[in-house]
């Protein structure tokens, strides 16, 4: 796609590993443009992307993984952008498959790290369980939530700009906002060579942090698919407890009291959330400034 295509590589103290991927990415796509989103490093980051002949956007403090993605979306000129990590996992020799779905018709292709690919096992499982959850809340198999490896359409990607957040969970968000939207997505089978250097994610507090835009965006994408299920476990409990109490002491408690009007508010607070869904999208074709 000569001409509409934008490669987009946050980075962060990537020097040693864009000195290896600038130049296959330029033999591979000539004509392309390269924009490389430096969030502050300390090393020779920029100094080495510029002489690989990409455009350097400069972050002047640390702002994250996710904020280097909006700054090269709204900078790129492209009609296609590409996001890919500098570090060496995504391989150039993928991307054209990426685009090969868009050419289909698909407005968004994520490249779905097969088995092998995660880091260690912990890992691997905790992204299958994220996974689970946002197939669960959107209706729809999705293979990697977490990939940072995609190509988009730009148009529909900055439409969701002002909810992406600054950190690592991106493409969690980014995915479900497809999904709310109509949008079609596709997965395309990679593996992800293992990192070069020392990563910047922390296990733990970064997979609290996914789990929490999970249900985040989930109240954004399909409330009542978590407040639902919570109101009528709490009417369960309080159906079993009256005819507990009722067979038991012949009585109505206030336990059973207190199950039902939770139940009944948590439902309220479903319907609530649904309505406030609709509106958020209801102009889902606006671009973000």
């Amino acid at each position: 796609m000569p001409g509409t295509l934008s490669l987009i590589l946050p980075a962060r103290n990537e020097a040693e590993n864009l000195a290896r991927l600038l130049p296959k990415l330029r033999q591979y796509f000539p004509e392309a443009e390269i924009l490389v989103v430096d969030d502050a490093s300390t090393d020779e980051t920029a100094r080495i992307a510029e002489q690989s002949g990409a455009v350097v956007l400069h972050h002047p403090y640390r702002l994250g993984n996710g904020a280097a993605i909006k700054t090269g979306a709204r900078q790129a000129r492209g009609e296609i952008l590409v996001f890919l990590d500098a570090d060496g996992q995504h391989t150039p020799e993928d991307i054209p498959r990426l685009l090969e779905k868009l050419e289909e018709g698909y407005d968004m292709a994520v490249g779905a790290r097969q088995r092998g690919s995660q880091t260690n096992a912990a890992r691997g499982l905790a992204n299958r369980v994220y996974n689970l959850l946002a197939s669960y809340m959107t209706g729809q198999r999705i293979l990697d939530l977490t990939s940072g490896f995609r190509a988009a359409r730009a148009e529909k990607f900055r439409q969701f700009l002002y909810l992406l957040p600054n950190g690592f969970s991106y493409p969690t968000t980014i995915t479900m906002a497809f999904f709310r939207a109509g949008y079609s997505v596709a997965y395309v089978p990679i593996h992800a060579s293992p990192r070069q250097g020392k990563s910047h994610i922390r296990p733990l507090r970064d997979g609290v942090r996914f789990l929490v835009i999970i249900f985040r965006i989930g109240t954004l994408y399909a409330p009542i698919k978590l407040f639902g299920p919570v109101s009528f476990l709490l009417f369960i409990s309080g159906l079993g407890w009256y005819l507990h109490t009722f067979w038991t002491q012949g009585r109505f408690t206030n336990m059973s009291a207190l199950l039902f009007t939770a139940s009944l508010l948590v439902f309220l607070m479903g319907l609530i959330s649904e309505q406030i869904t609709l509106l958020l999208y209801k102009d889902s074709n606006r671009q973000a400034p």
